[in-house]
C-alpha cells in the first residue's frame, strides 16, 4: 500500500513533499485552523448537496467549497443527530442540512469550525490529525484553497 508522505511547510512558503523542495504556489495554510481564514462569505448561504467520496464528504456553500477527510458530525441541542466518517455513507440527518440557510460560522480555536444552521442544527468539522490533512477550503476565484 502506498501511502504519500505529509507536506511541510517552511516560513518562506515553500513546501517539502517527499524530500523534494516544492516553491511556494499561493498555498495559504496547512494543519490546524488558521486565525486569518474568514469564512464570513457563508453566513446566509445553504447547500443543495451533499458529495461523498471514499475517504472525503463534500458540500458547498455559496462560493466556499469544503472538502472534509476527518469525522463530521451534525447536533442538535447537544445531541449527535448525524455522523459521517471516512468508509461509510454518511447518517441520513444529513438531508437536514440541505436548503437550509447557514446562520452562524464560528472557528473555535485552531481544532474546530462549526457552522450554525436556521434549523438549530450544528455542523462541527474538526482538524483531528497532527499529520495528515483534516479538510479543504476553496473559495471561488481564490488560485489554492486552504489546507488544514
Amino acid at each position: 500500500m502506498h501511502t504519500k508522505p505529509p507536506i511541510a511547510r517552511f516560513a518562506n512558503g515553500e513546501c517539502v513533499s517527499g524530500g523534494s523542495v516544492i516553491p511556494a504556489v499561493g498555498l495559504t495554510g496547512m494543519y490546524r485552523i488558521p486565525r486569518d481564514l474568514d469564512l464570513s462569505p457563508v453566513v446566509g448561504e445553504f447547500t443543495t448537496q451533499v458529495r461523498v467520496g471514499q475517504f472525503d464528504l463534500q458540500f458547498t456553500f455559496g462560493s466556499v467549497n469544503f472538502a472534509v477527510q476527518s469525522p463530521v458530525n451534525l447536533f442538535r441541542n447537544g445531541e449527535i443527530v448525524a455522523h459521517w466518517e471516512d468508509g461509510r455513507w454518511p447518517d441520513a440527518g444529513f438531508y437536514e442540512i440541505m436548503n437550509t440557510a447557514v446562520r452562524r460560522c464560528d472557528i473555535k480555536g485552531d481544532r474546530l469550525i462549526v457552522l450554525e444552521f436556521d434549523n438549530g442544527i450544528s455542523m462541527h468539522l474538526e482538524d483531528s490529525s497532527d499529520q495528515y490533512e483534516s479538510m479543504q477550503i476553496t473559495f471561488e476565484g481564490s488560485p489554492s484553497p486552504w489546507i488544514i
